[in-house]
């Protein structure tokens, strides 16, 4: 009986021995798998990164040896100078102000796409590499030349010019404000007019009224304004008044008293006569730049047309030329009422003898009569003008002018 018990407990373990062992639970298994395999995930992404790192070390090295450079660039003094001529990607010809041109290198953390002749640049003090681009906001000069508000005055303010009226409209109103009936006509409208004349003739007012008609940004500029100290920088200026008026089109850039740079050219040795050279020249290649029909127009004035240069009056620069003769009779009484309208004038006013005197008086010199007769009556605390006040202010006004005395000077 023991024995045949022995056999049954042996052959139960057997049978037990070979069944598939049952894991409980199973959610713990799963969990634990998923666990395994996110470690393994993590394994796989460091060791892609640790590779990654291997690779990118030489250029993480030279960013960091460029960065080094740049740094002690910043703390070395540096020069600002003209881009002149790009050469290739690396090189380039530059000028600094008092100095003259390099063939310098472009460093390489130079934006090359900003790089463009006329460009203000910064130079390295040693070797004169290009290492840095100024921004190319407009010279503050120019802001200055530009009127923020359109000019109040208007032909109903002007006495007499009407022929000159009328070729300024045909030269800079009407391209301005019809360009069609240009195009329809096939004809290009002048580029540019120039007024000369004796000063004070009007040629600054007639400027100003074309530019409030036309409602155009009216930049006005003296011609000994664009003299500059520098080498390079008058021209520079040339350039910059341009751009600003072409990106305030329409616009009308005035320069007045032109024969200041635009005198005929001469051999000479003098550095400051070379810069006003290059300033015309300059000032020639931005009137044969820009198109005839564009919003930009080009009104210059002078006293004295015979010494300008003929290549900046010839056809195609400067198309129309108006003269502004003195005043004759008719014109004067016609400046005079406008300067007398609002004054109060006293009963023994005879302004015929004014008029009709043989003085060379221009409309400045009628402006100024009329305003010297009012302050002679202020002196004296009245608020009627008499015909005493007006003969006095004359000889005033005469005399400051032969003697070349400012205006308001006795």
């Amino acid at each position: 009986m023991r024995q045949e018990e022995k056999a049954g407990l042996a052959w139960t373990a057997c049978f037990d021995a070979s069944k598939l062992p049952k894991v409980t639970p199973h959610a713990r298994c799963r969990l634990r798998l998923l666990k395994q395999e996110r470690i393994r995930d993590f394994l796989i992404l460091e060791e892609e990164f640790i590779q990654n790192q291997e690779r990118l070390k030489p250029r993480e090295e030279q960013a960091e040896q460029e960065r080094t450079k740049l740094e002690e660039l910043r703390g070395t003094p540096l020069q600002v100078g003209n881009l002149e001529e790009i050469i290739d990607e690396h090189h380039a010809i530059v000028s600094t102000p008092h100095g003259p041109e390099h063939y310098a290198l472009i460093a390489s953390f130079v934006d090359k796409d900003e790089l463009e002749p006329g460009s203000t640049v910064l130079l390295h003090n040693k070797n004169h590499a290009v290492v840095g681009i100024l921004d190319d906001d407009a010279d503050p000069m120019v802001n200055v030349m530009k009127l923020d508000k359109a000019p109040t005055e208007s032909y109903a303010d002007i006495g007499g010019l009407e022929d000159q009226i009328q070729e300024i409209k045909e030269s800079v109103e009407l391209p301005l404000t019809h360009p069609e009936y240009y195009e329809e006509m096939g004809i290009k409208p002048p580029k540019g007019v120039i007024l000369y004349g004796p000063p004070g003739t009007g040629k600054t007012l007639l400027a100003k009224a074309v530019a409030n008609q036309t409602s155009a940004t009216f930049l006005r500029v003296v011609g000994s304004e664009l003299i500059q100290k520098y080498s390079g920088e008058g021209p520079k200026l040339v350039r910059e008044l341009f751009r600003v008026a072409e990106e305030n089109a329409p616009s009308i850039v005035f320069i007045d008293e032109i024969d200041a740079i635009g005198t005929k050219r001469y051999d000479t040795n003098s550095g400051g006569e070379r810069e006003i050279q290059r300033t015309m020249l300059e000032l020639l290649t931005r009137l044969d730049g820009f198109d005839s029909r564009g919003d930009v127009k080009v009104i210059m004035a002078t006293n004295r047309i015979d010494s300008l240069d003929t290549a900046l009056i010839r056809p195609g620069r400067i198309d129309r030329k108006i003269e502004f003769p003195l005043p004759d009779e008719k014109t004067k009484r016609r400046i005079f009422n406008i300067h007398t309208s609002r004054m109060t004038l006293a009963d023994d006013v005879n302004l015929e003898d004014l008029i009709m005197s043989k003085d060379e008086l221009s409309g400045a010199d009628v402006k100024a009569i009329c305003t010297e007769a009012g302050l002679l009556a202020l002196r004296e605390r009245r608020m009627r003008v008499t015909n005493e006040d007006f003969q006095k202010a004359k000889e005033n006004v005469l005399y400051r002018k032969s003697e070349n005395l400012p205006q308001g000077m006795s």
